[in-house]
């Protein structure tokens, strides 16, 4: 694993994507639904690492609580204490690894689907250092493994028929309903079926824009328009048409600027 857990952070591709969405048999407004609620936007931060939240009661549970006393902030039977997000949560999994780096893995949700590294068995890996290589290298094995997690929860049909609090109680936990996870998950399907949806193209263009330090706004495959602003800033200083559009050959410079 690169210890730095940073890779080329590859955004969802068409295929993986539609990999998924016959694999739970599912239609796309409930995955779009899913990824919506969990992490509103990419399953990258800027600086290429996966989203992470370290679950300190998680680190409490698989070490016995022998760190607890000492290191509240990361080992504590009681779950929160999150502080900020995005790349705060590294700082807190970093102490966790310096005290015991499986445990830390374990007690971390990571990507897209936000999936715990404990539940690694489930979503078919060895161990959690192969599951976080995967949620490392890209968007697809981070949706690739949310999947497994549905799949394997016996959370599909549920999902397929639109139980919402069924779904949320598995995917989410017991305490769903106190942040509203159901009802948003109901909200977020029934604004994707109406339509439209997410572009990936779109989103694509978004989080490489984030990756080279312009400001598309919400990586969400609609191009509004701080996205139009971003792409034309990125064309001019690239010496193409400033259209503000996602032409051809832009999304090509874009690619190579951001993975090569």
């Amino acid at each position: 694993m690169t210890q730095d857990f940073t890779s080329k952070g590859l955004p969802i591709s068409n295929a993986g994507f539609g990999a998924v969405a016959e694999r739970l048999r599912v239609f796309a407004p409930e995955i779009w639904a899913i990824l919506t609620v969990e992490t509103r936007g990419a399953g990258f931060l800027p600086d290429r690492r996966p989203l992470i939240l370290f679950e300190r009661h998680v680190f409490h549970r698989e070490t016995q609580g022998k760190f607890s006393d000492q290191f509240p902030d990361v080992s504590n039977e009681k779950p929160g204490g999150y502080g900020q997000g995005g790349e705060a949560q590294y700082d807190r999994l970093a102490r966790a690894i310096r005290l015991d780096r499986t445990a830390a893995l374990k007690s971390a949700s990571w990507g897209i689907g936000q999936v715990m590294g404990n539940n690694f068995a489930m979503v078919g890996y060895v161990d959690v250092e192969m599951m976080v290589d995967a949620m490392v290298s890209d968007e697809d094995a981070q949706l690739d493994a949310m999947a497994s997690y549905i799949d394997s929860a016996g959370l599909a049909p549920a999902l397929r028929a639109h139980n919402w609090s069924s779904f949320a109680r598995g995917y989410n936990g017991p305490r769903y309903a106190a942040n509203q996870y159901d009802s948003r998950l109901a909200s977020a399907h029934e604004r994707f079926a109406r339509g439209p949806l997410p572009d990936l193209a779109i989103r694509r263009a978004q989080v490489l824009l984030g990756y080279l330090g312009y400001h598309p706004g919400p990586v969400d495959g609609v191009i509004g328009r701080f996205t139009r602003d971003a792409l034309t800033q990125f064309q001019l200083r690239q010496h193409l048409a400033a259209s503000g559009e996602l032409d051809l050959e832009t999304a090509a410079r874009l690619d190579e600027r951001a993975l090569t």
